[in-house]
């Protein structure tokens, strides 16, 4: 994701469908394509199967309220659903640095400074969550 389309597009839960009925995914063009265009590309089958795991924690919260499970009980789950979460964009942000990072580091310039940037944005939105 470039640093315009960080600041113009809504942010989306990873699996969501994307606005609109029929809308395609967008891909963005990137010079970096050893592993395909983003950082995380080498390993996409192994994040969607994690995703649909937690996406199955979630259910499994839902499946709990519905059936008037003890509140901490519920809590557990959520807790155990947030450090899954949270495991999963560490690993993410650690294919972006070594992937988009690295790659803009190799060329320098106002690059490497926008992907720092971008990453740093990043990580304080995952200290805030």
């Amino acid at each position: 994701m470039t640093t315009t389309q960080a600041r113009t597009e809504p942010e989306q839960a990873p699996g969501a469908e994307p606005h609109g009925e029929h809308a395609a995914p967008q891909k963005t063009p990137d010079a970096h394509t050893a592993h395909g265009p983003h950082g995380y590309s080498g390993q996409k089958d192994a994040h969607l199967k994690r995703l649909r795991r937690i996406e199955g924690q979630i259910r499994g919260l839902q499946r709990m309220v519905d059936e008037d499970v003890y509140c901490i009980d519920v809590l557990t789950q959520v807790s155990a659903s947030t450090k899954a979460l949270q495991s999963f964009a560490l690993s993410l942000l650690e294919e972006h640095l070594r992937h988009c990072v690295a790659a803009a580091a190799e060329e320098g310039g106002t690059e490497l400074d926008a992907k720092v940037a971008e990453a740093t944005a990043a990580i304080g939105r995952l200290l805030r969550s």
